[in-house]
Formats: C-alpha cells, structure tokens, sequence
C-alpha cells in the first residue's frame, strides 16, 4: 500500500513543532485520506490535559468525551479554507478524513478545526488571545 501523507515542516507557524500533513500523491475530492484511530476520555478528565499540550491537539469526540487522535489525526493544521475534512466514525472509534477539494501532490492537507468547512468562528486558542488582550 503506497503511503499518500508525509509529515513535513509547515509554513503555516513558525513554533518549534511546525509541522503538518502533506500530499505525496494528487488526492481526489471525496477521497478517503486517513483514518485515525481515537483514545477517547471522559470529559471531566479533561482539566489534567489542559495542563499539556495535548490540550491543543484534542478533538471533541460526541457530548461527554474527548479523543486524542493517533496515526496523523492530530497533525492536520487548520484553514477556513479548508481542503479536507473529516467524519467521526463512532462505530469504529475513528476520525476519517477526506479530501474536500482535489489536493495537488506536494500541498499541505488543512482542515477546518471548527468541525464544518463553513464555519468561520473564532478558534478556542484566537478567543483565548483575544480575552487575554482586555
């Protein structure tokens, strides 16, 4: 099986851990690119990962949990423009992302981390820029 992602330094930040998911192969919009297998946790643990940061990377996973991703799930870096998107397939404990648009070979694959491709609220970690500006 040929891998089609690479993880590789991302121009999107410039932190010590700037990297993101990759093409290695032209992806078809509606395409399955990656399904990752989740750890999930109840939502009152939560205050211990938000001491690390994990609490940066974590996805919601239904109303009383939480999910660390594994395999490539947590290194998708987010866009409002996004060319992916991803599903959560509860029944076998994944996130399964899919290409949202035709992504070229050698493009960084972004996903919306708001959930829907189409909603441009301000993200968890911009709000809390935003307060902390007050």
């Amino acid at each position: 099986m040929v891998n089609i992602l690479e993880i590789k330094t991302s121009p999107l930040s410039d932190g010590e851990f700037n990297r993101g998911v990759f093409a290695t192969v032209d992806i078809k919009k509606g395409e399955l690119i990656h399904k990752a297998p989740v750890l999930p946790y109840p939502n009152r643990e939560h205050v211990h990962i938000e001491k690390t940061l994990l609490a940066d990377y974590v996805f919601e996973y239904g109303k009383n949990h939480t999910a660390i991703l594994l395999g490539y799930g947590m290194l998708f870096n987010h866009s409002y423009e996004p060319n992916a998107t991803y599903e959560i397939n509860f029944e076998n404990h994944t996130f399964d992302f899919y290409a949202y648009t035709d992504i070229k070979e050698g493009e960084e694959i972004l996903i919306n981390y708001n959930g829907d491709v189409d909603d441009k609220e301000p993200l968890w970690f911009d709000k809390e820029q935003d307060s902390s500006k007050d």
